[in-house]
């Protein structure tokens, strides 16, 4: 009696806050802030929570689910802020997901809140104006890691009941992709990397792209900034040629000038960028 009353009383909340928390930051985009997606779970500091960043007065845009950078293990879905609003003004909804972190949570639990916030937005984004038939799902650097996972292994959606053929497409900026070898380097440059996938090279693999490397897995999109680390862009490349090798023919790589990993996403307000237009132009082109 106690938990459905305490359960009760979260949904209550959460409508509550859902209402409050809706607003306008322009003419063009409605931004409706900490919706809780999880909501059978009582995660701390909202780990659990979303912000949507949608074209106002539209219905049936695209929607983008997006997932913030900071190695796993910092950050949160007002990383996301920027872009959001952004690619909104663009004509396309998003969505910045908070999800839990190491060193407290281990893989796959990162990846586990990724699957259940897009779960979520496909389930729920039509009550916002969003279009369910035209999720798109996409990252920036550790974020981009949990995109491309549930993009081609196929058992992390269907876990959560969700068909593969809902997501449309996959935009991953500037990710790590190979956890065999970025593991191993961070581990020993601080411990503190062990606690996401843990110090055995067989996990490292399986949390990897490596084994889902595979046909019917395409449409995807890779950005990465001209000034990004050399294995950073070696690893993006190598999976664009590795998926296209296996049969995928719609994989894309685009290197973005003047930029390096951070001012990717710190200068998406210049303009100069390229970041948004590329993000539209894959998305509306379908």
């Amino acid at each position: 009696m106690y938990h459905n009353k305490k359960m009760n009383l979260k949904i209550y909340t959460t409508s509550l806050l859902i209402i409050l928390s809706t607003f306008l930051v322009n003419a063009q985009v409605k931004v409706t802030e900490d919706i809780d997606y999880i909501a059978d779970s009582f995660y701390s500091d909202n780990k659990d929570f979303l912000d949507i960043y949608m074209p106002e007065d539209k219905s049936d845009v695209p929607v983008i689910v997006y997932f913030h950078g900071g190695a796993l293990l910092m950050g949160d879905k007002s990383w996301g802020k920027d872009i959001g609003l952004k690619v909104a003004e663009s004509g396309i909804g998003l969505v910045s997901v908070n999800y839990r972190l190491s060193p407290d949570f281990q893989h796959p639990a990162h990846l586990d809140d990724a699957a259940d916030a897009t779960a979520w937005v496909i389930n729920n984004i039509e009550r916002y104006g969003g279009n369910p038939q035209k999720i798109y799902i996409a990252g920036y650097s550790a974020g981009a890691y949990l995109a491309a996972l549930l993009a081609i292994d196929f058992s992390v959606l269907q876990a959560h009941d969700i068909e593969q053929s809902k997501i449309k497409g996959t935009i991953l900026i500037s990710p790590f992709l190979y956890v065999e070898e970025t593991a191993k380097v961070r581990i020993e440059k601080d411990s503190i990397y062990k606690t996401i996938w843990g110090n055995e090279p067989q996990n490292w693999i399986e949390a990897s792209v490596t084994p889902h490397i595979l046909p019917n897995r395409d449409n995807i999109l890779l950005i990465y900034a001209d000034g990004d680390e050399a294995w950073r862009k070696e690893q993006n490349e190598r999976f664009a040629a590795a998926m296209i090798a296996a049969g995928n023919l719609r994989v894309f790589t685009e290197e973005v000038p003047n930029r390096n990993h951070l001012s990717l996403l710190t200068a998406i307000l210049k303009n100069d960028d390229s970041i948004i237009n590329l993000m539209s132009d894959f998305v509306m082109k379908e």
